[in-house]
């Protein structure tokens, strides 16, 4: 396959994979074979492609499914991040939703449609279904007749969209002048009619986007470009073979690179953020402007929305479990003992994940439980982040004979686990118990949950934790810290 046509091809395989018409809530399982019927290529591309999306972690395989991989998101962020109207827009649609207690929704527009980048939606019986990524027909809803029509100072969906769904928009304005945006303040019939939404919430609507241009017009500073390591697709095409398309794995560093700079980079600053020749990176974005996923003004090259069409609504709403369940079910596979995920709730560990394993011993937990965070593993990795005064709040009781019931010897062990990025537990919560420990982190890079490893004492010594489960445990905590940087998902 040739350069040109390898990305075209790979992002062919990526649409048919990230495909929902029917507009499921969740990624759909696929086969290779459904792959094939639905982009017409060769089974030996299809396969390819597959396997260098799943090396690159855009696609994971479960025996012979294929489903889109949380890192998948990146593509879709990298159009957030360049069109840089989310990080100012969100703070003030976010206010509205909770001074009007009614849904806020922002939207750009998208070849014929309007695709959402922005929703802030109010927990009720009947409330607004649409994700951050999905598109909708520009004629038929609110967001999308402001913007068609961005001289008119409102626009309003008297259930053009849906039965008993009402909405008033209003365009948001750059510096020049040009509609960028649209904000919609989104009701229901049993609530509201259309002109009583208009007139309840069109005054402070207005109010909202006077801020949001104000916003616009602050200037944007530009972080120093990052130049990239070495390209490492080229020692991967050594190591793989054919079977890793490394035309394909540049074309996405090249669409994710111009995420890195609101408005976008030039050609030699795409280069510079990718470290590949400007050849290559001129290629990639030949082939990406083609496909509608790329513009450029002015010498620069910034992300369109399409690209959100490339499964981000779907696994935009994949829950904490689901991101890091996977990973569970490989731990296990790995070390053949229970693993489970938890997070703090008061002074206890709730259990949010766990995949057992098939034993005849084996220690009875299920998703729900709670035990006291002092006497497990995992609660000294997560109290090992929490400000000193939570952990002098706790006041622990033997539980066994070999639970630490001295404040101070708590809170060494809880500095022992914050100095060694794990806790070893050994038969502190119950006779015959041990268990190890990591934390698992969110976007910020803080501590929001942990992942353990629990067996029984007959079966592995301390030394055989440390030794045989640690190392599978870090990289898994390191592949679920990773998935949680793309998927806005909490515990």
């Amino acid at each position: 396959m040739e350069p040109a046509g390898t990305l075209e091809r790979g992002l062919a395989v990526l649409r048919a994979l990230t495909a929902d018409p029917a507009g499921r809530s969740r990624p759909v399982r696929v086969r290779a074979t459904d792959l094939v019927r639905a982009t017409g290529l060769a089974r030996s591309t299809v396969d390819r492609v597959l396997a260098t999306l799943v090396h690159l972690g855009y696609v994971r395989a479960e025996g012979r499914d294929l489903l889109p991989a949380p890192r998948l998101m990146e593509l879709g962020e990298a159009y957030l991040a360049c069109g840089g109207l989310r990080d100012p827009l969100a703070p003030p649609a976010e206010r509205l939703a909770e001074e009007l207690d009614e849904s806020v929704s922002l939207a750009v527009a998208d070849g014929d449609g309007v695709r959402f980048i922005g929703q802030f939606t109010r927990r009720r019986t009947m409330s607004v279904a649409f994700r951050v990524g999905d598109l909708l027909p520009a004629d038929r809803c609110a967001a999308g007749l402001a913007l068609r029509d961005p001289a008119a100072p409102w626009a309003e969906d008297d259930q053009l969209i849906e039965p008993g769904l009402v909405a008033v928009a209003v365009p948001v304005r750059d510096p020049r002048g040009q509609a960028v945006c649209a904000v919609s303040v989104v009701s229901h019939t049993s609530r509201h009619t259309a002109a009583s939404l208009r007139d309840y919430a069109l005054p402070r609507l207005r109010e909202t986007v006077a801020a949001m241009e104000a916003a616009l017009a602050e200037p944007a500073s530009r972080p120093p470009l990052q130049p990239a390591p070495a390209d490492l697709s080229r020692a991967l095409k050594e190591e793989l073979g054919s079977g890793y398309l490394q035309s394909l794995a540049r074309g996405l560093a090249v669409l994710v690179a111009l995420g890195s700079a609101r408005g976008g980079l030039s050609l030699a600053d795409a280069a510079k953020t990718t470290g590949l020749a400007r050849a290559t990176v001129r290629r990639s974005l030949q082939v990406l402007a083609r496909l509608g996923y790329v513009t450029s003004d002015d010498s620069r090259f910034a992300v369109l929305p399409k690209v959100m069409e490339l499964g981000y609504a779907a696994l935009s709403e994949r829950t904490f479990g689901e991101v890091v369940q996977p990973h569970l079910a490989d731990l296990v596979a790995r070390v053949h003992e229970s693993a489970s995920v938890g997070v703090l709730s008061g002074d206890d560990v709730l259990y949010v994940a766990r995949v057992p394993t098939v034993s005849i011993m084996t220690v009875n937990i299920t998703v729900g439980t709670r035990f006291p965070a002092y006497a497990t593993s995992m609660g000294r990795v997560l109290l090992a982040d929490q400000p000193g005064e939570r952990l002098a709040a706790i006041a622990p009781e033997p539980l066994t004979r070999h639970t630490i019931t001295s404040p101070e010897r708590l809170r060494a062990a809880v500095r022992q686990a914050a100095d060694d990025g794990y806790a070893l537990v050994d038969q502190e919560l119950e006779e015959g118990v041990r268990s190890i420990a990591v934390p698992v982190r969110g976007r910020d890079g803080r501590v929001v949950a942990a992942v353990n490893v629990a067996t029984h004492a007959s079966r592995a010594t301390r030394a055989d934790l440390l030794r045989d489960v640690l190392p599978a445990l870090t990289e898994t905590a390191a592949r679920m810290s990773a998935d949680l940087r793309h998927v806005p998902a909490t515990p």
